[in-house]
This record gives C-alpha cells, sequence and structure tokens, in this order.
C-alpha cells in the first residue's frame, strides 16, 4: 500500500510517523521550507504519550519526484488543498484515493448526496471548482480529524491529544478502500472506524470548529476559557444552534447533545486553536471552510445565523487588518461575501 502524506505538518506528521511502521505501507511525504530539510536530515518524530519516536521517509517538495499512489491523505488546511489541488495530478492513477483531512466543510459535501442539491458546487470550500475537476469528487474519502498536534520545530511534531479518525465515503457505502486504509491508520497507533455517515461525523467536528475557532480568535482566549466563561460559553451555543439547524436541514445528525460535545471542548484544557495559533503565527486563516462554507449553506436551505454572521464578519475585519484575509467586502450581505477568490490565491500558505 503506497500512501503519500500531502502536508506533513502537525495531523500529517502524526499519521506520516504511524503509518511508516505498519508492515505492508511505503509513506512518503509533501512538505517544505525548514520542516522540509528537517525531515530529510534528521528523519520526522513525534512527541506522544511521553516518548519519542523517529523515522525516515522519503520527502519533497514536489509530487513528481514520488509518482502514483494507493491514498493521498491531504493533511493541509482548506485553502492550502485549495491552491495545490492541480499539482496532485503525478499522485493519482485510475483508482487513486484522495482523503480529505480538512475542517469544515469538504468540497465535495454535495457529491453522491442525493436530493435536491445534488451535485451543487460550494463556493466557499471550492472557489472555482477547482478541485472538483483536478481531483474528482468520485476520488474521496471524506476524513473527519479529532486529533489536536502541532508543529514544537522543524521535524518535530508535538501530540496534544485525541486520536481518532472516522473515515466514510461520500455516497455512503462502506467499501473495501475505506475499510484498507482504516485498519492501516489503526495499526499505526490511532483509533480509526469507516462510517456510513461521514457527513455527521464532520458536522460534530465542525460544529465546535465554527465556534470554538473564531471566539478563540476574537478573545485570544483559550479552549477552557471559552467554555467556562458564561458569556463565551453562550455565544458558542447561539453559533452552534445555528449550525445545527443548516445540518439538520441537509439530513445530517448528532450522536451527542451540545452540552456535551460542549464539555468535551472545553475539558481539553488551555489548548489555542488552530486558528488562534495562524493568527499568532502570521497565517492566513482558515476562515472560508470554517464558517464562510456554513454561512453558504445556511442560505441554501434557509436557515437564517444572525449570531454567526456577526462573530463572522469581527473575524474577516480583524483577518483582513492583519493582512491575513483577502480585503474586507463591502457588502456584507453578499452570499459570496468573504470568500476568498483565485486571484488572491498568491497570498496563501502552501504546504504544512
Amino acid at each position: 500500500m503506497k500512501i503519500c502524506i500531502y502536508g506533513a505538518g502537525a495531523i500529517g506528521g502524526c499519521l506520516a510517523v504511524g503509518l511508516a511502521g505498519v508492515e505492508g505501507v511505503t509513506v512518503s511525504a509533501i512538505a517544505r521550507r525548514a520542516h522540509l530539510e528537517a525531515i530529510r536530515d534528521r528523519g520526522l518524530s513525534l512527541d506522544r504519550a511521553g516518548r519519542r519516536e523517529t523515522v525516515f521517509v522519503r520527502a519533497t517538495e514536489d509530487p513528481g519526484e514520488i509518482g502514483p499512489q494507493d491514498y493521498v491523505i491531504v493533511c493541509l488546511k482548506a485553502h492550502q488543498a485549495w491552491q495545490v489541488a492541480d499539482r496532485m495530478t503525478p499522485l493519482l492513477h485510475d483508482d487513486t484515493a484522495v482523503v480529505t483531512c480538512q475542517n469544515g466543510v469538504p468540497w465535495w459535501y454535495f457529491h453522491a448526496l442525493g436530493g435536491p442539491f445534488e451535485g451543487r458546487r460550494i463556493h466557499a470550500a471550492d472557489p472555482g471548482g477547482r478541485q472538483w475537476r483536478e481531483i474528482g469528487p468520485e476520488r474521496v474519502i471524506g476524513c473527519a480529524v479529532y486529533p489536536a498536534a502541532e508543529i514544537s520545530e522543524p521535524g518535530v511534531i508535538r501530540h496534544v491529544f485525541g486520536d481518532k479518525f472516522a473515515l466514510g465515503e461520500p455516497d455512503g457505502t462502506l467499501s473495501d478502500r475505506c475499510r484498507r486504509l482504516s485498519e492501516a491508520i489503526a495499526a499505526a497507533g490511532f483509533q480509526s472506524v469507516a462510517v456510513a455517515d461521514i457527513r455527521s461525523e464532520i458536522w460534530l467536528k465542525l460544529w465546535g470548529s465554527v465556534s470554538f475557532n473564531p471566539i478563540s480568535t476574537l478573545t485570544r482566549a483559550t479552549l477552557d476559557r471559552v467554555g467556562a466563561e458564561p458569556a463565551t460559553r453562550q455565544l458558542v451555543r447561539a453559533m452552534m444552534t445555528e449550525a445545527e439547524a443548516i445540518a439538520t436541514r441537509l439530513g445530517a445528525t448528532f450522536r451527542v447533545d451540545m452540552e456535551r460535545r460542549i464539555n468535551a471542548v472545553a475539558s481539553v484544557g488551555p489548548h489555542r486553536t488552530s486558528m488562534l495559533q495562524d493568527l499568532e503565527r502570521g497565517r492566513t486563516l482558515e476562515i472560508d471552510a470554517l464558517v464562510t462554507a456554513v454561512r453558504e449553506l445556511g442560505q441554501m436551505v434557509g436557515v437564517k445565523t444572525p449570531t454567526i454572521d456577526v462573530v463572522f464578519g469581527l473575524l474577516c475585519q480583524l483577518a483582513a487588518v492583519k493582512g491575513l484575509y483577502p480585503a474586507f467586502p463591502d457588502n456584507v450581505s453578499d452570499p459570496a461575501f468573504g470568500i476568498a477568490r483565485e486571484e488572491n490565491a498568491d497570498r496563501r500558505d502552501g504546504p504544512a
């Protein structure tokens, strides 16, 4: 089994180290800059459960050096994955599966879903349909990523919490390709399940991301404080209520209730969300997949999102002032408001 980790940063690095130790799996990685050089020189290290594991994998910035793979696991931020979609071509053969590990609403959401929105493109998740065109939704295995990790220094990943990767086919089948990958990830030391309803898993993760990420970024508060302070906890509830209404209209279900989900996120402790970390490091904020796309879906199904809209406006203003998002638009009621269009691609970050 040949697996390429496209974006061997925090989450991708965790997977690369784990999968490199699985019998019958050959791992390669796409990385760049100092992180790439460190992987080449000293290997890729993962600090997890009080111990460090180091592996040596083939690493490059050029997918053409690796060749066709059985699985390409894309571990970039959503806007980064959109930017490099056309660069994945050398990694693909007729049966290559592309696993989308991005937070937020996935670009393939309406592929094989059925119903009135079948085949609908989500502009905020895939401006111009680049991923739909270059990758093709038929290749996709969806993934809801629950672990949190960070690059503590070039070539070194620190696992923070969580170990679950939920995988699923957009059409709801429990395919052999999904089962094989799930077994490999489990053998790598993570919890992995293949599910029939991957969209509900994605919404469960997004439920927290659409609320905790923006609020933490605006307030600079860690997860425990956002969940514990009455005012911010109430704001989380309001945003989650709006997101739940959208998800339910689209047929998704939630296997835990709202309070339990909030408590689970807050119990992580003094952890900074990925969006807050990006703000602190001067990186483009992952607003579109986490927030803009939820607003776009709300407009599609007729669910109003007044609380999400206000938080979204504040977040875009902050990011625009910091130069971490395209220029702040004039018309905040525009369905495409805040969407980073293709002409802004040169301002986006590349592989981790």
